[in-house]
């Protein structure tokens, strides 16, 4: 059912824990099957220097935090807001249609995260360019 991308960074999971004093975070949970990201982001010459993140929930949902924390570390804002949904699903090697909500997720905390950031800089946040369709109500976070 799982890549063996997906075991690996469920079982050993990059970036896991807090920043202390960080740049930006970013929260964001799904109510109906309790997974819960939070992705902070410390950020120098707007760069992400480190990202580290804290979830609650499936496997599919901590292998995506995970390699969406390694995606994003080292690149500029902009190259990060631009990492997808789909790019993190498909570094894992694919998720099942019913996990994708989990890579949705961790691109939305990333998001959040700089939008955080650009608040506490005086700028305005960005906005989404593409709304997802989420579809809660027909996942189910199931083992």
């Amino acid at each position: 059912m799982y890549s063996e991308k997906v075991m690996d960074h469920f079982s050993n999971p990059r970036n896991v824990g807090e920043i202390d004093a960080p740049s930006g975070v970013g929260e964001v949970g799904n109510p109906v099957c309790g997974d819960i990201m939070k992705i902070f982001l410390k950020i120098e010459d707007n760069r992400i220097v480190d990202a580290k993140f804290k979830t609650f929930g499936c496997g599919a949902a901590i292998a995506s935090s995970s390699m969406a924390t390694e995606l994003i570390r080292g690149k500029t804002l902009e190259e990060a807001w631009e990492v997808s949904n789909k790019a993190v699903a498909e570094a894992l090697e694919g998720l099942p249609p019913v996990k994708m909500h989990c890579s949705v997720l961790a691109e939305e905390a990333i998001h959040k995260a700089i939008n955080d950031y650009r608040v506490q800089q005086g700028l305005e946040p960005w906005e989404e360019k593409n709304h997802h369709t989420h579809g809660h109500e027909e996942e189910s976070c199931g083992v």
